[in-house]
């Protein structure tokens, strides 16, 4: 059996000795970017690997053009994960320290990208594991590299040119994944300038989600509903890392994969010419 959106803490635990199921700890603090692999190191599932969000998940940011989290060069991708082990054997189960997954679900979209569909972020994460009486370990086990395959499928992305096509054509729902404070233009601690993108309907990437993890499917089936019936869905967020959290939980939920516009947000406002609006 293969996962390809959740999987629970039990289910995990009991693969935890198969060879062909491969654990990757992407805990990350925007806050604190050395706080993530620290935690790790720490403890972490046992026989786990770690990627950073910063260093591993994303590409080289270039100032005033690229979002704060760019994706990674194709290349460098397929070198990563070759690295890590996967190749199209390999069940992936991403985590972080915490129920919310941020980084984690970085990495499933990322792999989804490159066509590796066996991958599936766990519930809860370290946090619900550990509350199960799953073991941890402050053990690094040794890499043993793969050759990863890659089958990139542009498809799954959406550029800042297509997403003002869209506004002007009005054939797309764009929803923005961050939080409603910052959709509306206010509390803006991390972007330069606040606002949205026009058009742009708020469905915060937290707002379905408990300590313990995600709600049945049903839930987020009502909760993406209308976007859905609209047509083209397009999710973005503050720099692409959240709204990877919404098209999972879109996927997860039984809709069709979405489209992603990675730079979001932080890759839109480095042209002024592009349109923003304030306001709920």
């Amino acid at each position: 059996m293969s996962y390809t959106t959740f999987i629970q803490p039990k289910d995990a635990f009991e693969n935890l000795d198969n060879p062909d199921f491969l654990f990757i700890d992407c805990s990350y603090s925007l806050a604190d970017k050395s706080w993530g692999v620290s935690e790790y190191k720490k403890e972490h599932i046992p026989a786990a690997l770690y990627a950073d969000l910063h260093d591993d998940l994303s590409g080289e940011i270039i100032t005033g053009t690229t979002s704060r989290h760019p994706l990674p060069q194709k290349e460098a991708l397929v070198k990563f994960f070759s690295k890590l082990g996967i190749d199209k054997n390999v069940q992936v189960v991403a985590y972080d320290a915490t129920a919310g997954f941020m980084a984690a679900a970085r990495l499933w979209w990322l792999l989804r990208w490159a066509g590796h569909e066996k991958v599936a972020v766990l519930n809860g994460g370290k946090a619900a594991w550990q509350a199960a009486g799953y073991p941890l370990t402050a053990g690094i086990k040794p890499v043993q590299p793969k050759d990863f395959v890659a089958n990139f499928n542009d498809d799954m992305l959406a550029s800042a040119a297509e997403v003002m096509a869209s506004i002007e054509a009005g054939n797309t729902c764009l929803i923005d994944s961050r939080t409603a404070d910052r959709y509306a233009g206010q509390n803006e601690t991390i972007d330069p300038v606040a606002g949205h993108i026009p058009t742009a309907v708020s469905k915060p990437f937290n707002a379905k989600i408990g300590a313990e993890g995600v709600a049945a499917p049903s839930v987020y089936k009502e909760y993406f509903q209308q976007e859905y019936a609209k047509g083209n869905v397009v999710f973005y967020c503050g720099s692409g890392v959240t709204a990877a959290y919404n098209v999972l939980l879109a996927v997860y939920a039984g809709y069709p994969l979405p489209k992603l516009y990675a730079g979001s947000w932080s890759e839109w406002i480095t042209d002024v010419a592009r349109p923003i609006v304030t306001g709920a």
